[in-house]
């Protein structure tokens, strides 16, 4: 990126057709090109990870936001650095890994802005989302929407989560809808507008 020139790429303004697709999608793709080239291309090199790489990808969430949810380049400078950071976010699965580079950033860097708290409790919604089945989060123009992953009909997950959506959707005042779109769940929500409230949804969602 920086022998080529990454604009405001990893800032609040993107340029380009990143600027079209999103970093997380950009990312996504870029990943999901390189596991084709492993199934492949290289499949001999890569025999061993396989598996594991394409399990993983399987359980990703995809999240699209027009929140600023970033890290300002006034609070860290350097692109790389902020590259970097954005990567070591991607990849941690639990609260203390969280909580350990939290406490790295404001050691290096001063007390977290705005920005980095929500994109630290949107990582916090990504595992919640995961662990409810939804693997893609859209939250644009106040409303959200959760796209659940395709289930067996008759699984008892699927199951699970339909009954807890339609109690979702039928409290009083709720705000909700949800359909079926090929064959997957989609809960649209309104009038949210911030982390905080699709935190307490997927709290909600889970029980």
């Amino acid at each position: 990126l920086d022998i080529r020139g990454a604009g405001n790429m990893l800032g609040g303004e993107q340029s380009g057709f990143i600027n079209d697709l999103g970093y997380d999608m950009y990312h996504k793709i870029l990943d999901e090109a390189v596991q084709e080239l492993k199934e492949n291309e290289f499949k001999a090199l890569f025999e061993a990870d396989l598996g594991e790489i394409a399990e993983a990808l399987q359980v990703d969430c995809q999240i699209e936001t027009d929140l600023r949810v970033l890290i300002p380049e006034e609070y860290v400078s350097s692109i790389s650095e902020r590259l970097s950071l954005y990567t070591r976010l991607d990849e941690i699965e639990d609260e203390k890994a969280l909580e350990d580079l939290v406490n790295e950033i404001k050691d290096r860097f001063g007390e977290l802005p705005m920005e980095v708290e929500d994109m630290c409790a949107l990582v916090k919604c990504r595992w919640k989302a995961q662990l409810a089945g939804v693997e893609k989060i859209i939250l644009k123009g106040n409303n959200l929407k959760l796209h659940f992953v395709s289930q067996e009909a008759e699984s008892p997950k699927a199951t699970k989560i339909l009954t807890t959506l339609i109690q979702f959707v039928n409290r009083p005042n709720s705000g909700c809808s949800l359909r079926e779109k090929a064959g997957k769940l989609i809960l649209q929500v309104e009038k949210v507008s911030t982390i905080q409230e699709l935190n307490r949804i997927l709290v909600n969602i889970l029980g």
